[in-house]
């Protein structure tokens, strides 16, 4: 039996998320510590951390200070706090007072942001974003978000705990513990998290992209094709530190989609996929196509995380199950995941493949 999900603290949520390289966005009011536990977490994950005022900086200071150089014409100089990150082994920026940012400077970000690019350069993905903001109404000359900015951040709210103040006054800060990522989960978790955000969006396709009707709902969190993106990987991060996820989609997609994604993965009670790569013979083909996705797309993404001959077999004995039951198309999604198990470690094609190659085939995936 699993063990039971931990429920995460803000801090160990907000923690993992950024390992995972997700831009992550502390709503709070001022005064409540965000800054002061930012630079505690850099200590906590050994990395360098630069933090920018986003109200003292100029869009130059993200988009880079065009400079004329002999033979190379206009380039854009990359500002000294991006190549400190650039040096650092383990680095993390720390955008503060991000609503006292004008839409200028917010402009400027939004590449930073999302890409990780600062004029003309591009810093390792590795490099972690943070940002702090007090609500508009309460910021120095506040600004609230834009959309297009928003959409790039996973949202929370920051809560102060009375207990840990007490504590921390009384006998110091110290360095928080947080749980780490183990370096396979993109392997072992990640493919599993994108398989079920899939199956949910091919079961509410109007949820993928929702621009709020509400001007103030827009500088939050708000499906969009990228933020589903986001949950996804926000899912696999916390799989593989045994989370409960539902805080994370939320912070990604905002309360209401999330609130309904939550509901469906509920009610979808899949099969262990482990169980079904020991004992095919007991997967089962369910009616529901949104339920039969998820379940197949689980049992691939097991496999692939722990290939081998025998379980390449059961998997194909699945795949066998839903082409004969008339439902092919089903089958071609998760079959494209691992389709390279053919080629490098060259297991043999089983029976159940002659019925699919054509739509290998179909869909240019090459077979040979």
């Amino acid at each position: 039996m699993a063990a039971p999900k931990k429920i995460p603290s803000l801090q160990e949520l907000i923690a993992v998320l950024i390992q995972a390289h997700l831009p992550v966005l502390m709503w709070g009011e001022p005064g409540t510590g965000k800054t002061k536990w930012a630079e505690s977490l850099a200590k906590a994950l050994e990395a360098h951390i630069e933090t920018l005022i986003a109200s003292i900086r100029e869009p130059s200071d993200f988009g880079g200070l065009p400079v004329v150089i002999d033979g190379k014409g206009v380039v854009l100089e990359t500002p000294a706090w991006a190549k400190k990150l650039m040096a650092a082994q383990v680095a993390m920026l720390f955008l503060d007072e991000t609503t006292t940012a004008p839409p200028s400077v917010q402009a400027a970000l939004l590449r930073v942001v999302l890409e990780r690019v600062v004029g003309d350069t591009r810093m390792p993905d590795s490099v972690m974003v943070l940002a702090g903001a007090n609500p508009p109404d309460q910021a120095a000359g506040g600004w609230a978000l834009s959309p297009p900015m928003a959409n790039r951040f996973v949202h929370f709210k920051w809560n102060v705990n009375h207990d840990d103040w007490v504590k921390g006054m009384n006998d110091g800060w110290p360095v928080p513990k947080v749980d780490r990522l183990p370096k396979d989960w993109k392997t072992v978790h990640l493919p599993l998290a994108v398989a079920l955000v899939t199956a949910f969006i091919r079961h509410r396709p109007t949820l993928l992209q929702q621009f709020p009707g509400n001007e103030t709902e827009r500088g939050g969190a708000w499906p969009s094709c990228r933020t589903w993106d986001y949950a996804a990987t926000a899912l696999g991060a916390c799989m593989a530190v045994n989370y409960d996820w539902s805080a994370a989609v939320e912070g990604c997609v905002g309360s209401g989609a999330a609130l309904e994604f939550q509901t469906w993965h509920k009610n979808l009670d899949l099969p262990d996929p482990e169980e079904v790569l020991s004992e095919p013979g007991r997967f089962e083909v369910f009616e529901r196509q949104d339920k039969l996705y998820a379940a197949l797309s689980s049992i691939t993404a097991a496999f692939a995380a722990n290939p081998s001959e025998p379980r390449w077999n059961a998997l194909w004995a699945c795949y066998g199950k839903v082409i004969d039951a008339k439902k092919t198309d089903v089958v071609i999604v998760p079959a494209k995941t691992i389709v390279h198990f053919y080629f490098q470690q060259r297991y043999p094609l089983p029976p159940q493949a002659k019925d699919i190659l054509p739509l290998f085939q179909k869909a240019k995936i090459q077979m040979r």
